[in-house]
């Protein structure tokens, strides 16, 4: 572009006190150079398979020169160069949230010797174990558990959540995330390469070196244009009998806006979702979202949270809750089984003092027995834990498992635990619908019950249950109403990720074989979000669509006014110049929401209480 304003900037000189002839020398030496180059790289592109890219410009250009419309080849040769240059500005905006991530990512680690003493080491050579100080400002350089009491945690880049994110002592904690209060004690989970953020890093460069189907189409629609702009230009000869009319309409008919829109668009659009905590992978993507039909879910860590939780303690007599549950917890800190870890962490949670436990035992299936203040607790299924069954034991219910408690031989009480949807798990599955989804399905490897008590609580169509992985695969594989989007986030998701037209991994909880297979990741424990990145896929290609629409139409209205005379090619390179802008400005609009969107969900912070929605059973002894 540079050369161009200096090449005009001399001949207009040589126009004004130059030898006759001189600027126009000049000038047509400059454009066929320009044809020469762009000419070559119009070669090696339909090699590629981009057809129709370029050639009306190379026409345009070689026709004036002929003609003797040397300013007017200047012009079509500022409007290539200027064009080139408001794509890569026009891209750079549009890429600006993706590079924000890659520039932020950490490098340096304050690791703790056991002497307590801080050396500064590249974050690549912190190990899972170690133990590292994250200070006010600073970003957290590796996967971790928090050490320090408290901690707010800006997790922005990570997850687009605007508001700060307070820990507590035991919560995980992400690399990329700042340091927004005191300094931080983090044990290191991961390597850095193995850390939640280089993941994500790694998706954004996948992400960035993308190019849609979408836009290889948009590169074919220049073919049909150039026929016509070149049968209109031809007539308008033939008919005038004056060559400089076919030039004046190839000046007009220039592809750009066809080259230029759905490239930004599409990065616009990949930006927008990265702003929102979605990484898509491949721009063909955002494509493939926006004509999503069908939206199949796994149950467990996807609608639910995927941990059981106490809901509700009914002691039995005159034994205080609090009592109940810390005797109780005191026999389950001794076993491995999942509803176990969260009767313990359900004392934990009401501060309660877990009293000292002894000869403990645990039978598979069953439940676990020890003594507890001089008394046998026994702790698991209700054949377990008495000898003979009492009345007036409550039932568990929909939606709830139980686990019965017994003191000395005596029945005591129940504890009643779930698997809790989450609070955003029924309206994502609405908002879906009224996104244009036809159908809904859950695929999960639990008993057909426990599915349909799910799919009945937030709205799911079809439900598929007792699914092993590969079961889960030729499901997917087997739906009619296709585009298909699979959203998972555990290792056995993987290859139904893998397989469906869309695989949208819950990054923020989910696995990294979920994550490498999928071709989006939520990278905030958020299911809304897969409604926010269906809307941005299809306010993406909507947008695209203008704005070749709107290219198609200018040009072809200046190239039916240059056919009749009255459009000088002069002229005509000027406006097609504005053409073009007015192209790469529409398609920057997919950076913004649609006026039919709506915010996908309310923002969640990790203290967040858990969601009031019915919950879903836990896995029994």
């Amino acid at each position: 572009m540079t050369a161009t304003v200096a090449v005009g900037g001399l001949a207009g000189l040589l126009e004004l006190a130059g030898p006759v002839g001189s600027a126009q020398l000049v000038i047509s030496s400059f454009a066929a150079a320009i044809v020469v180059v762009t000419a070559r790289g119009m070669v090696a592109d339909l090699r590629a398979g981009l057809y129709g890219v370029d050639m009306l410009a190379v026409l345009a250009v070689s026709a004036t020169v002929l003609v003797g419309e040397y300013w007017a080849a200047l012009v079509v040769c500022l409007m290539l160069s200027g064009g080139e240059a408001l794509e890569d500005y026009a891209n750079g905006r549009a890429r600006r949230e993706l590079s924000n991530l890659l520039a932020a990512a950490p490098r340096v680690a304050h690791r703790a010797a056991p002497d307590g003493a801080l050396t500064d080491v590249p974050v690549g050579d912190v190990s899972p174990g170690d133990k590292v100080w994250v200070r006010p400002g600073e970003v957290v350089p590796v996967d971790g558990v928090l050490l320090s009491e408290a901690a707010v945690l800006d997790e922005s880049s990570l997850s687009g959540e605007s508001l700060p994110v307070e820990h507590r002592r035991g919560d995980t904690v992400l690399s990329g995330s700042v340091n927004g209060g005191g300094a931080a004690r983090v044990r290191a989970t991961a390597t850095a390469a193995g850390s939640q953020y280089q993941a994500i890093v790694e998706l954004v460069k996948q992400a960035q070196a993308s190019r849609a189907p979408f836009v290889r189409l948009a590169d074919r629609v220049a073919v049909p244009f150039t026929v016509v702009a070149l049968v209109l230009a031809g007539a308008a000869w033939a008919l005038s009998g004056e060559a400089a009319r076919f030039a004046e309409v190839l000046v007009v008919a220039t592809p750009c806006p066809l080259i230029i829109a759905a490239p930004v668009a599409f990065m616009s659009g990949m930006s927008r979702a990265a702003r929102k905590g979605i990484i898509v992978k491949s721009a063909g993507t955002l494509e493939q979202l926006s004509r999503v039909r069908t939206v199949a879910f796994d149950k467990t860590g996807t609608l639910t949270h995927g941990a059981p939780v106490v809901v509700e303690v009914r002691p039995a007599a005159d034994l205080p809750a609090d009592r109940f549950l810390a005797l109780a917890a005191a026999v389950e800190q001794y076993s491995v089984h999942p509803l176990a870890a969260a009767v313990v962490r359900a004392a934990q949670e009401r501060g309660l003092a877990l009293p000292a436990a002894r000869d403990a035992v645990e039978e598979t299936a069953q439940g676990a027995r020890a003594t507890v203040c001089g008394h046998v607790v026994a702790v698991g299924r209700l054949g377990f834990v008495v000898a003979e069954e009492p009345a007036g034991v409550p039932t568990p219910g929909a939606g709830r498992s139980a686990v019965h408690v017994s003191v000395d031989g005596a029945y005591a009480g129940t504890l009643f635990l779930a698997d809790e949807l989450r609070a955003e798990a029924r309206s994502t599955v609405a908002s879906l619908h009224a996104s244009g989804v036809r159908t809904t399905v859950m695929l999960t490897g639990d008993a057909a019950a426990t599915a349909r008590y799910v799919a009945d609580a937030v709205g799911i169509d079809d439900v598929r249950a007792g699914l092993l992985p590969q079961d889960k695969v030729d499901a997917v594989r087997g739906l009619p109403d296709r585009p298909v989007m699979m959203v998972g986030d555990g290792v056995n998701d993987a290859p139904v990720l893998a397989v469906a037209d869309v695989g949208m991994a819950m990054g923020a909880r989910g696995s990294t074989a979920a994550t490498e297979t999928a071709d989006a990741v939520v990278v905030r424990d958020d299911l809304a979000r897969t409604v926010g990145a269906v809307r941005i896929g299809r306010r993406t290609v909507r947008v695209a669509w203008q704005a070749i629409g709107i290219g198609i139409a200018l040009s072809g209205l200046l190239m039916v006014v240059a056919a009749t005379g009255r459009l000088p090619a002069l002229a005509g390179a000027w406006l097609q110049e504005g053409v073009d802008l007015a192209c790469i400005l529409w398609a920057l609009l997919a950076t913004r929401p649609g006026r039919d969107e709506t915010p996908p969900g309310p923002p969640r912070t990790a203290s967040d209480a858990r969601a009031a929605e019915p919950p879903v059973p836990a896995s029994s002894r």
